[in-house]
C-alpha cells in the first residue's frame, strides 16, 4: 500500500457552509463567483467558519493545519470594528462530558494585523496562520470565528475561506 505526504493541500470552504449569526444574507452568483452579501445595517455579526479537513487518532497522521485564508469585501462604508479573529479548538469528549474549547494562537498577514486594516473598504484576502501548526486529532474540531461590527452603510460580501494543511496518510 502507498504512502502520501503532501505539504501543499487545501480545502475550500464555500460561503454557504459558514454560519452567520445576524443580518440578512443573500446568496448569489455573479460573474461566475458564488458569494453571500449581507444587507447593510448597523449591527455586529459573527462568522463561524468550520475547518473540514481530515483528522486521525494516530499521532502525526491525517492533516496538519497550517493556515486559513478568508476572502471578503467591505464596500460603501468601513465597519465600525473588526477586532476579533479567533481560531478555536473544541475537544470532543466521551459520553459523560460536554465539549470544551480553547483559543489557538495565530498571527495575521501584514495587511490584516490590525482591526483598522480588516474593517477598511476594500477587497480582502486575510490569512490567519497558526503560530504552531497542529495535527488534527479525531477528538478535536476547529473553527475560525470572526466578529464584525458593521456601520449603518457597511456592505459586507463573503466569498469563502480555504484551509491550508499538510496531509500524511
Amino acid at each position: 500500500m502507498g504512502y502520501v505526504h503532501d505539504t501543499h493541500m487545501s480545502q475550500f470552504i464555500p460561503p454557504a457552509v459558514i454560519a452567520k449569526t445576524a443580518g440578512t444574507w443573500t446568496p448569489s452568483v455573479a460573474s461566475n463567483v458564488a458569494k453571500e452579501a449581507r444587507t447593510a445595517g448597523d449591527a455586529a455579526f459573527t462568522l463561524i467558519i468550520p475547518i473540514p479537513i481530515p483528522s486521525n487518532a494516530s499521532a502525526l497522521k491525517g492533516a496538519k493545519l497550517k493556515s486559513i485564508d478568508v476572502w471578503y469585501k467591505i464596500a460603501t462604508g468601513a465597519a465600525d470594528d473588526f477586532a476579533t479573529v479567533t481560531l478555536n479548538q473544541v475537544a470532543l469528549p466521551g459520553d459523560a462530558d460536554a465539549p470544551a474549547g480553547e483559543e489557538v494562537t495565530v498571527t495575521l498577514d501584514a495587511a490584516h494585523d490590525s482591526a483598522a486594516e480588516r474593517k477598511a473598504v476594500a477587497d480582502h484576502k486575510m490569512t490567519v496562520t497558526l503560530s504552531t501548526p497542529v495535527w488534527l486529532n479525531d477528538d478535536d474540531a476547529y473553527f475560525l470565528s470572526l466578529v464584525v461590527d458593521a456601520a449603518a452603510n457597511t456592505a459586507f460580501t463573503l466569498y469563502g475561506a480555504r484551509a491550508n494543511y499538510e496531509l500524511r496518510v
